[in-house]
């Protein structure tokens, strides 16, 4: 808990957690309440409202949407649909009809021109006459398919008589003169409305042609039954486009809070239809959901009293209630913002609510029981929250839905979401929503309908939105909630940190040391399964104390300096020794360093013995006791202190062993762990043999690829020299 809290909490003593359950208290209950109360309203068409009328819930007023969807309908243009191809079509039945009449002038002349040559002398042979060529024409006809065939019925037999009676040239300039005015008129979109109008153009144009009064009566004949509607309405589109139209209005809602009636304003028809809806003339407010309401309240505190009772530690007590009630009040207000937001439209709009998110985060803040009692009490309070649903089976499936997902958070390992993806990815976002569908489908809903997809759909999402929270939020919530936040961590760890930059200039021995020490114990702390930054970063200041004295260790003198402690008693020296423990304590204390780098700076040489100059000590008393030469402590209060106890020492002896061996690295270490445990060092670790044994070997490695000794290898030595030779021998 950050740094005000704190000081909020040592300043109210025993009366901040009455106080705070109590400022919990009221807010639930406030936000509870709001939800359930129902004012009483006599309200009649006509009169003056005594004061203004606001929506108590939000609803859609039906009779309006489908007003509106009615006259978004009526407001559609018919769609239609012009066919491009219609006038080639026309053009080429007039074509045909003078193909066919051409064909059986050809014929009648032909027949004409053979009979005149087979006749006999004085023979009359007279030319085929109308009726004839009619009888041809029709034959012909026959022939027509049945789609093309009402164009040439539209023509009466007079008109082909006609046509036939006309010379070559005519015809050939009556066609012509046809398929140009056609060709004009059906370039243009001709819908039915429009066709009369068309035709009484070309006819106007025919006036002009410069042809004889009979050709143009043909004309106009043939241009009559030409020029056809290219454009028709198309109803299947039309009716999509009023379709749309109708499914794009939106629902006329009245939204919570919305204005009804303004104070000494009439109450017209349309406000009364919309307090009916409302049923604000009717409700009348019970005060057994408010007795319930303020029982549930007192029933979750005095849960968490249990849950939280056993602590010795009332520091950590204070805090674990005052993150509860905040993670608690942040979902009722979470849940009372989705409440508003809801709508008879959406009514699952509450399942986007992240209902994992606070247990998840009381379960890696405080304890896993304290993420149950939240799971549960979140589906609760839906039930108050969401009180405009009472009765609905979809106050139903909220509440379960918060109590399941809340549940699923809890069978969560107490880590970070990020070092479990694919367990926090099953539980909070894939059963919970299999668990919305299966919940869907028992009260009826057609699976595959739109709101039953869109619950579904919102389901997931919720648990996506507690799954992102988890992991985005987790470093920010840590820094409120301890002092050994990653964030806070990261910054200790930048080398650009004034006490290490400080420890590097005016200790250079110690900082290195402190370096490797860090580098070893996070390793083999990652072995058992530790908190490796933390571990890394205790060790980093674990020796910070050494700067006030860094010249009085060994690792901080000068290539050939003379070690001062020779001119010193052994308790003087022992003093100034003893010193960097608690003077590093006292810097790291003004510093605000959290409390497991104090603690490690504490506790990292326990109460071992100073043995050199305790036997120096012995030697000028006999009588001296071996409890003064002894640091401080106390010791490690945890497994990773145990670690950094034994590799502070570890890597200082090997650092100064000549000629270090495997061997010999490993015989010390074995031998310093088996002296720790003797003298009762790791005894409030918590650190197991097996864990110790996992220690051990990564220590072993860690310090055998640091101080392993060089190996002068043969072939090499000889080559170095053959090389020499050869250089002197050139003259080199």
């Amino acid at each position: 808990m950050n740094a005000k809290i704190d000081k909020t909490m040592k300043m109210l003593g025993k009366y901040y957690i009455p106080l705070i359950l109590a400022v919990f208290s009221v807010v639930s209950f406030l936000f509870g309440a709001s939800s359930i109360y129902q004012k009483n309203l006599n309200i009649r068409e006509g009169q003056l409202a005594d004061e203004t009328i606001r929506a108590n819930k939000t609803v859609e007023n039906k009779e309006e949407t489908e007003e509106k969807r009615r006259l978004a309908e009526e407001a559609v243009v018919p769609e239609y649909t012009f066919n491009a191809n219609k006038a080639a079509d026309q053009q080429d039945l007039i074509n045909r009809l003078f193909g066919l009449v051409n064909e059986v002038n050809a014929e009648a002349k032909k027949k004409y021109d053979e009979a005149k040559q087979n006749a006999k002398d004085k023979e009359v042979v007279t030319e085929p006459s109308i009726e004839e060529k009619m009888a041809m024409l029709k034959s012909k006809l026959e022939s027509i398919s049945q789609d093309d065939m009402a164009f040439f019925q539209s023509f009466q037999d007079a008109f082909y008589k006609q046509l036939l009676n006309f010379s070559s040239s005519d015809l050939k300039t009556l066609q012509e003169k046809s398929l140009d005015i056609v060709e004009e008129a059906m370039a243009r979109h001709i819908r039915q409305s429009t066709l009369e109008s068309e035709m009484q153009r070309a006819k106007d144009q025919i006036q002009y042609l410069g042809v004889s009064s009979e050709l143009q009566q043909a004309i106009r004949i043939i241009v009559n039954s030409s020029i056809v509607v290219n454009e028709v309405a198309n109803e299947k589109a039309t009716e999509q486009l009023r379709k749309n139209a109708r499914e794009n209005v939106q629902p006329v809602m009245i939204y919570q809070g919305e204005i009804i009636v303004r104070e000494s304003e009439q109450i017209d028809a349309k406000a009364m239809k919309k307090i009916k809806l409302l049923g604000l003339n009717q409700q009348t407010t019970s005060i057994i959901p408010m007795i319930s309401l303020a029982c549930l309240i007192v029933l979750q505190l005095f849960l968490l009293m249990i849950l939280l009772k056993p602590q010795s530690n009332q520091a950590k007590m204070k805090r674990d209630v005052t993150f509860y009630t905040l993670s608690m009040t942040i979902a009722i207000v979470l849940m009372k913002l989705l409440q508003i937001l809801q709508n008879d439209t959406f009514d699952y709009i509450a399942l986007l609510f992240p209902v994992a998110f606070v247990p998840l985060m009381l379960i890696i803040f405080i304890s896993r029981r304290t993420g149950m009692l939240a799971s549960i009490f979140q589906g609760i309070f839906a039930i108050f929250i969401f009180y405009d649903l009472a009765g609905t089976t979809a106050l139903l499936s909220i509440a379960m839905n918060y109590a399941f997902n809340g549940v699923m958070a809890t069978f969560l390992d107490k880590k970070r979401i990020g070092y479990q993806l694919k367990q926090a990815s099953l539980l909070l976002i894939i059963v919970p929503t299999v668990f919305t569908a299966i919940l869907l489908t028992y009260q009826g809903l057609n699976f595959f309908d739109s709101r039953t997809l869109t619950s579904i759909l919102c389901s997931a999402l919720g648990g996506s939105f507690a799954f992102l929270l988890s992991i985005g939020l987790h470093p920010y919530v840590e820094l409120l909630v301890t002092d050994d936040s990653v964030i806070v961590l990261n910054e200790l760890s930048n080398p650009n940190h004034p006490l290490l930059k400080r420890l590097l200039q005016e200790a250079p021995g110690t900082y290195h040391h402190s370096m490797m020490v860090a580098s070893l114990s996070a390793n083999a702390v990652a072995e058992i399964g530790g908190r490796t930054l933390l571990t890394r970063v205790a060790c980093y200041y674990h020796d910070i104390g050494k700067i006030k004295h860094a010249n009085f260790f060994v690792e901080n003198l000068p290539t050939g300096a003379e070690n001062p402690h020779k001119f010193l008693l052994p308790g003087d020296s022992k003093e100034i020794i003893f010193s960097h423990v608690t003077e590093g304590v006292k810097i790291l204390k003004k510093e605000q360093m959290p409390q497991f780098v104090i603690d490690v700076c504490q506790q990292h040489h326990g109460t071992t013995l100073m043995r050199y100059f305790y036997v120096k000590a012995e030697e000028r008393d006999p009588n001296v006791k071996e409890e003064s030469y002894r640091y401080p402590g106390p010791k490690p209060q945890s497994r990773e202190a145990g670690v950094v106890n034994i590799a502070d020492s570890a890597e200082a002896a090997v650092r100064a062993m000549d000629n270090p061996t495997n061997e010999k690295i490993k015989e010390f270490l074995h031998d310093l762990i088996k002296s720790r445990l003797e003298d009762g060092q790791l005894n409030e670790t918590g650190l197991t043999l097996n864990e110790l044994e996992k220690v051990e070997k990564s220590l072993y490695d860690g310090l055998c690829s640091s101080f392993h000794s060089r190996i002068k290898y043969p072939k090499m030595k000889s080559e170095a020299e053959r090389m020499k030779q050869e250089q002197e021998e050139r003259g080199l």
